[in-house]
């Protein structure tokens, strides 16, 4: 078989016919990539023009200045955006991954009595303003997180372990948001917070049993002052009304007996001032009324005359009943 060898020849007036047209459309090509600019609905576009800030442009389809001349850069000012601390979330779906090995710089940090805690934290903010955002502060991410770490240490410095650790967790955060929206206010970064969350609190791991057993042991100590002061609160009102009661009580019956006093006091001088205007006849009203009020009381009766020899007949005598046992 015998080889072949075939030659291509290119027409020189061909090329410079149509290389200024291809040229053209390259030209043409490019400067549609580099011009048009999609920007996203939670986005809003600063176009940079020179290395200057030129305007600001809203979410949809947006022409510039071909070749660099104008630059754009995507802020998601409608966007929660969110930084974690002394830990990083792997993958997020139904059940997220995290990670914290390799982030214990971060959430260790010095408490009010020296003491060291492991807290884990996330700050979510929102960019206000895109312009403030990226001119105000070099790289404002990065000096927000700089920012949010410097706020916790202080917040976290000025309070005991046992309060970061339990009681003083939420007072804690609100701390930190507050005092890192002042800080955020003051840098004009172009940032709101929106919330600082406590993720967890931990003692460092050499201390976490004993910190545990400190803590169950404090916990112990309220149950039983909380059951204290239930029973407390059962008994002594009751014992107190109790008294009271018996206060009342004699009281009242001293009350009653003072006033039977002063009651007999009285019917005893008016007996008396009656008896000294008729003394026969009160004598006799006395005899009279006391006779009324013992005769009932005595069962047989023997009635005799001044002398004593004659017993009056129509007693009965005979008939006497035997007295009741």
């Amino acid at each position: 078989m015998e080889d072949k060898n075939y030659e291509i020849n290119i027409n020189p007036d061909w090329i410079k016919k149509y290389l200024g047209k291809i040229v053209v459309g390259l030209i043409v090509i490019v400067a549609l990539g580099s011009s048009v600019r999609t920007v996203g609905p939670e986005e809003e576009g600063v176009v940079i023009q020179l290395g200057e800030y030129n305007r600001t442009v809203q979410p949809g389809l947006n022409f510039m200045l071909p070749f660099g001349i104008e630059k754009m850069h995507k802020i998601p000012v409608q966007r929660q955006l969110k930084q974690e601390f002394g830990f990083r979330t792997t993958s997020s779906s139904q059940r997220s991954d995290y990670a914290k090995s390799g982030f214990g710089d971060e959430s260790m940090m010095l408490t009010g009595d020296l003491n060291l805690t492991d807290v884990e934290w996330v700050v979510q903010y929102r960019i206000t303003d895109s312009y403030k955002f990226l001119f105000r502060v070099r790289n404002a991410e990065k000096t927000l997180r700089d920012m949010s770490e410097s706020a916790m240490r202080k917040i976290v410095g000025d309070r005991t372990v046992n309060e970061v650790l339990t009681v003083g967790r939420q007072e804690v955060a609100s701390s930190v948001e507050v005092l890192l929206q002042a800080m955020c206010d003051e840098y004009e970064n172009g940032i709101r917070i929106d919330q600082v969350v406590l993720q967890d609190v931990n003692p460092p791991e050499p201390v976490k049993p004993s910190f545990n057993a400190v803590n169950q042991a404090q916990q112990e100590r309220e149950t039983l002052i909380n059951q204290a002061e239930a029973e407390y609160n059962r008994v002594i009102p009751r014992a107190r009304g109790e008294a009271e009661e018996t206060i009342q009580l004699a009281e009242a019956f001293a009350l009653n007996r003072v006033n039977r006093a002063m009651g007999e006091a009285e019917r005893f001088n008016a007996l008396y001032d009656a008896y000294v205007k008729a003394p026969e006849v009160t004598k006799q009203r006395i005899y009279l009324e006391t006779m009324e009020r013992i005769l009932p009381k005595i069962g047989n009766k023997i009635i005799v005359d001044e002398k004593g020899n004659n017993v009056l007949p129509l007693l009965n005598i005979d008939k006497v009943k035997a007295p009741t046992q």
